[in-house]
């Protein structure tokens, strides 16, 4: 619920922002490239998060340990199963 009222929030600041900007600020004639800017704009910004994202992403050599090990108990299983899970 908490999402939705922040989205609404933003909507209507977007909608208020833009219609203040058609009103006073812009010409008519760059109204229509407005809403390209607000894409692009979103567009480079999802961007740089993922970027920022990947920089500060975190090794976690525990994590890793355990995950071969599950991987290594998983083949066993599966070999006594009889399914064929070597790539060799």
């Amino acid at each position: 619920m908490k999402h939705i009222v922040k989205l609404l929030i933003l909507l209507v600041a977007v909608s208020a922002f833009w219609i203040a900007l058609l009103e006073t600020v812009v010409p008519r004639s760059y109204t229509w490239l407005l809403p390209v800017y607000f894409i692009v704009s979103l567009g480079c910004y999802g961007l740089l998060m993922v970027g920022v994202g990947l920089m500060h992403f975190p090794t976690c050599p525990q994590e890793a340990v355990l995950l071969q090990k599950d991987i290594a108990e998983a083949k066993e299983f599966l070999k006594q199963r009889g399914v064929d899970v070597d790539y060799d």
